[in-house]
């Protein structure tokens, strides 16, 4: 598992991107980038290299789940994991996430301890089918 990954980190309100990419720190991921939203997010991906996407549902201009939606039926980038980041975990959210093609999800506000294990099972599954 390296430490180099590159993650997106999406999310309209800055100080939750901050408290996101802060945690990500402190596991040892320093390779990290912010996005306000689902377009920002996607004109980001194309245009550069990540391994690993973590995104909130509810946001301006495009959600979670159209940017998932986005990030799967890219040929170039449906290979990357979504971590989705939602404040309520609604049964229906978290169905559409799996249906959708979502590595995992994830309930604010959450730790590092939560975000650490989540993120290497993600890994650890992508691992197993590479």
């Amino acid at each position: 598992m390296s430490t180099e990954m590159k993650f997106l980190v999406v999310d309209d309100f800055s100080t939750m991107r901050r408290i996101v990419r802060g945690l990500l720190k402190e596991i040892g991921y320093n390779n990290c980038e912010e996005a306000e939203d689902g377009v920002e997010a996607l004109n980001m991906l194309k245009q550069s290299k990540y391994d690993f996407v973590v995104s909130d549902i509810n946001m301006p201009n495009m959600t979670g789940f159209e940017l998932l939606k986005a990030i799967k039926e890219d040929a170039n980038l449906k290979h990357l994991p979504v971590l989705m980041v939602t404040a309520e975990a609604r049964k229906e959210d978290i169905v559409l996430a799996a249906q959708s093609g979502a590595a995992g999800y994830i309930v604010k506000p959450f730790t590092k301890a939560t975000l650490e294990e989540k993120v290497q099972k993600i890994m650890q599954k992508l691992a197993a089918a590479a």
